[in-house]
This record gives C-alpha cells, sequence and structure tokens, in this order.
C-alpha cells in the first residue's frame, strides 16, 4: 500500500496545473491536437509513477518525445494508408514504443544510459530546443507552421510579410510572464499564469488562431485498429516505435538522475523503463501522445514536497478532472499562446553549460556536440544521435591506442631497444642479452592491433621475449589475434615467449581461444615478473 502524505498531494497537484498548459502546447505541435497531449500525460504519469523506478518523477508528454513524434508522424501519414489505418498506425506505432521499453527493462537495459557521452547529449538537447523554437515562429505570429526546421528557412519571409500582430503581441506577453512572474511569487506556476493571462487577453484584442475543442469524458478506446497492415508496413511502423522507445528510455532515465540529484536518493532505472513502458502503451491505445520523465514537471513536485509515488497519481488525476470538466474551455486558448509558453520550454532545454565551454572542452568533443546539434535540428534526430555515438566512439578508441602506444614501444628497433624499463625490472647480467622485455599498458583492442603488430615485427632477434601485461585490463577479439599472430611469429623466429601480470579477463579470453595452452604453455605464464626472472635463472 502506498503511504499517502501531504507534501504528496500538494507536489502532484502543483505538478498537475503546470503539466495542464504544457500537455496542450505539445498534443497541438504533435500534430495530433491539445487532446492528445492530455490523454498522455494523464496515462503515462499515472503508470509510470506507480510501476516506475523513480517515485518522485513526473511523467508525460515531453520536447524532445513530441518533436520527434510529429517527425515520425509525417513520415507514417504519408504512407499510402486508409483514414482507419491511419489511426491504426499511429496508435500501433505509440502502443509498440511502449512494449519496447518494458521489453528494455526487462533486459535489464536500463544502465547502458551511463554510455552516452556528454557531448551527445548536449548537442541532442540543445538541437531539441533549437527545434522546438524554430517550429513556434511561425505560430507565434498567427501563422501555420512548416514540417520541418528546413521549411521554416524556406518560408521565412512569410513571418515579416503576414504576420498578425495580436498574436504575436499575446507570445511576447506570454514569454514575459513566464519569466517575469516568479519574481512576484513562486506558489503559482508561471506557465499556468500565462495561459489564463494570455487566454483572457485574447479575448478582448480580436480573433487569433485557437487549438479548437477538446473532447470531453474519458478517451475512447482506439486499439481495435491495430491490426489491419501488411508485413511492409508493419515493418516501416516497428522502426518508428524503436526510436520513439530508444529517446523516450534516454529521456527519462536523464529526469531521473536529476530526481536522484534533488532528492538524494537512488532510482532503479529497469524499473523505470518498464513504467514508462506500460504508461506508453496504454496511453498509445487511446490516442495519447508518448512521453517521457519530465525534469522541470519533477522539479517542480519536488520542490513543492512530492516524494512518492502518490504525487504522480494525483498530477494525473488532476488532468483528469480537466478534461472530465473543463475541456471545453480550454477550446478558446491561442496557439500563440501555447507557442509563448513551448518558445520558454525549448530556451530552458538548451544546454547553455555545453555551449558556454566549447572552447575550453577538448576539440573532438566540441566538434561531435556541434555535429549532433547541426544534424537534430536539420537532418535527423536518430541519425545525429547515431553519427554522435560513431565520432564519439571513433574518439574514444583513438584515445585508448595512444594512451596504449604510450606505454608501449615507438616505430623503430632502436627505439624498442631504448623502451625505459618499469622500476623492478632488474635483469642479472647473464641473462640481458638473450632477454627483450615487451610492455604493453592499457586495454589491447582492435584500435590498436595493427600498431601492436607493426611492433611486433619490429622486434630483434633473442631467445626469450617476455611480454608483462600487468597493465592490461582487456582485451578484444582484434587484441587476441593480434597478438596470437605476435606469438606465432615470435615462434617461427625460434624465440620464446612469456607472459606475466595477466588480468582475469585476459587470461579467460586467451584460454577460451586456446592461445593458452597450445601456443603459450601454463609454465610461460606468470604472476609476476620476480618469478619469471627466478624461473629463468634456473632454466638458463
Amino acid at each position: 500500500m502506498f503511504k499517502i502524505k501531504s507534501g504528496d498531494l500538494f507536489g502532484g497537484l502543483t505538478a498537475g496545473i503546470v503539466a495542464l498548459p504544457l500537455a496542450l502546447a505539445f498534443g497541438v505541435q504533435s500534430g495530433m491536437g491539445a487532446a492528445a497531449g492530455l490523454y498522455g500525460a494523464i496515462f503515462i504519469g499515472f503508470f509510470a509513477a506507480i510501476l516506475g523506478g523513480t517515485p518522485s518523477q513526473i511523467s508525460g508528454p515531453t520536447g524532445p518525445m513530441t518533436v520527434v513524434t510529429a517527425a515520425l508522424l509525417i513520415e507514417l501519414l504519408a504512407g499510402g494508408f486508409t483514414v482507419e489505418q491511419k489511426i491504426g498506425a499511429i496508435v500501433l506505432t505509440f502502443f509498440l514504443a511502449g512494449v519496447i521499453q518494458i521489453a528494455m527493462g526487462f533486459l535489464k537495459l536500463g544502465s547502458l544510459i551511463r554510455f552516452i557521452p556528454y557531448p551527445v547529449i548536449s548537442g541532442f538537447m540543445s538541437g531539441i530546443g533549437v527545434i522546438i523554437i524554430l517550429l513556434q515562429l511561425f505560430p507565434a505570429v498567427g501563422l501555420a507552421s512548416p514540417s520541418s526546421t528546413i521549411g521554416v528557412f524556406e518560408h521565412l519571409s512569410s513571418l515579416f510579410t503576414q504576420s498578425n500582430l495580436i498574436a504575436f503581441s499575446l507570445t511576447a506577453a506570454t514569454i514575459a510572464i513566464i519569466y517575469l512572474f516568479p519574481k512576484v511569487t513562486k506558489k503559482i506556476p508561471a506557465a499556468l499564469v500565462a495561459l489564463v493571462a494570455g487566454t483572457l487577453l485574447s479575448l478582448f484584442l480580436g480573433e487569433v488562431p485557437t487549438i479548437g475543442e477538446i473532447p470531453s469524458g474519458f478517451p475512447p478506446f482506439l486499439g481495435a485498429g491495430i491490426f489491419t497492415f501488411s508485413s511492409k508496413e508493419f515493418i516501416v511502423i516497428l522502426e518508428m516505435s524503436a526510436t520513439l522507445a530508444a529517446l523516450g528510455a534516454v529521456d527519462s532515465l536523464l529526469t531521473s538522475v536529476v530526481a536522484d540529484n534533488v532528492t538524494k536518493t537512488k532510482h532503479d532505472s529497469n524499473r523505470e523503463l518498464i513504467g514508462q513502458g506500460v504508461g506508453n502503451a496504454v496511453g498509445g491505445l487511446f490516442g495519447g501522445l508518448p512521453g517521457a520523465g519530465a525534469t522541470m514537471r519533477t522539479l517542480v513536485n519536488v520542490r513543492a514536497g512530492g516524494r512518492g509515488r502518490i504525487s504522480g497519481v494525483v498530477h494525473s488525476l488532476v488532468l483528469l478532472a480537466v478534461l472530465l470538466g473543463l475541456g471545453q474551455y480550454a477550446a478558446v486558448i491561442p496557439k500563440a499562446v501555447l507557442a509563448g509558453i513551448l518558445i520558454t520550454v525549448g530556451v530552458g532545454i538548451l544546454d547553455y553549460k555545453g555551449i558556454a565551454h566549447l572552447r575550453k572542452v577538448p576539440v573532438g568533443d566540441a566538434v561531435i556536440m556541434i555535429a549532433v546539434l547541426v544534424l537534430t535540428v536539420f537532418v535527423d534526430l536518430l541519425v545525429a544521435v547515431g553519427i554522435g555515438m560513431l565520432l564519439a566512439s571513433i574518439l574514444f578508441m583513438k584515445k585508448m591506442s595512444d594512451l596504449a602506444e604510450e606505454g608501449t614501444t615507438v616505430d623503430s628497433v632502436e627505439d624498442l631497444q631504448k623502451e625505459k624499463p618499469w622500476a623492478d625490472e632488474n635483469l642479472p647480467p647473464e641473462l640481458a642479452s638473450q632477454v627483450l622485455v615487451k610492455h604493453l599498458d592499457g586495454p589491447l583492442f582492435f584500435g590498436f592491433s595493427n600498431r601492436f603488430q607493426a611492433l611486433a615485427n619490429n622486434l630483434p632477434d633473442t631467445r626469450y621475449l617476455i611480454i608483462r601485461m600487468t597493465k592490461v585490463p582487456y582485451i578484444d577479439q582484434s587484441g587476441l589475434y593480434a597478438l596470437e599472430e605476435a606469438i606465432l611469429d615470435m615462434e617461427r623466429r625460434n624465440i620464446q615467449v612469456l607472459l606475466t601480470g595477466l588480468q582475469t579477463q585476459p587470461k579467460d579470453q586467451l584460454e577460451r581461444v586456446k592461445i593458452i595452452p597450445d601456443l603459450v604453455s601454463e609454465d610461460n605464464i606468470f604472476n609476476n615478473f620476480s618469478d619469471c626472472i627466478a624461473w629463468l635463472k634456473g632454466n638458463h
């Protein structure tokens, strides 16, 4: 049973009030309508709160998820679907996104969030912020927004020739209220004040585009239309679902980390994915917009006293009450007011810290961040993250390869013979002319394997080669084969190879592919360098 605390009740109430204008705005921006934003906030907020792994988290439609949803809808609706199939395709896409997130949770993939480099996250989030701002420029002046950021630039002149000054005034007033009202008081959410004030002001200023009628009552079940597709159509839907699931997972778990920092707790990332997945799957069956953990609403909840799961449930119930009783009044909300709210959301998503440090961080990190940002805005969000991860991986491999080279030899035989010995390397005079010591420092992986083979080929003739692997924590398949080829080459030259300081993972891998004992016998494996020297003395 959940224990109800006053802080959770007040936190959930406050978060629900803050979520209302955002849910409406995200629904409109997605192209599905304001009601879809409310449906998504209700279902995701409820199930993620009960089943998720971050008790204080408030979930619902978010900027990144809305941007991706809008892009996917454009692609999905461009297909040759009937009207019924279009609705079914949308519902199935959202439902499967939730199912994929549930599977991710059960497969314990939540912990993989830590492997996404900061430059990729920074560029992606800033790119999302720029997209939100650009796509709201037209609604801010009373015009319909192009479907893409490139379209915004193509029709930029319309902003100056066809603008509705009343709509522009409402947008400006909305933005001003959101930024200035907290200086008066923070007890009432500024976004809600801006929503109400902007709507009332529009009634006196004149006609501007509004969000239109919002259906009242509990949302209808739309799941019956998800079984009308061919295998080809289903593959497209599955790809889109995977995109939403992956983004929702990252978005939610990043917010979970923020919640941990504020509440001094630790979330369960895999359980959080399951809760988010159930919320998105159920919400999708009712036409709700996909969502994730929402950072701003979560912080509002925590600051208002919300710490437990009940706060998320209360947040959903507040929105449900609005849907059941106040939906008719939301029809008159101007799109310009929602544009003002979303512009402030976009501004808030920008990673100012990462942008400010562009000239101070390593050049490679700065390039990744800028590349991901530009690709996010002008190409495709999934492509941006994929290329960002690829660039980050290549940069990481280059760094590891450089570190490995620093710990081993250099280019020529002369440099190899001048390699600085480690502190414990005092070779007895009788062995000095017959023993060559090779140091490996860092992981032996495919980024360094070719380099290692080239160095091995340059080894001078000797009787024994001691390869010191104390500082090799990891070896991959490429590294294994490079080491195998080097040992085989030594064998052809009648050089006996001795290995010292093998760590667990490298030793296990060498045994798995039979390098030990087929190429290097157990007798030639030593725990440390001194044991190896003692063995050499005994066999000299």
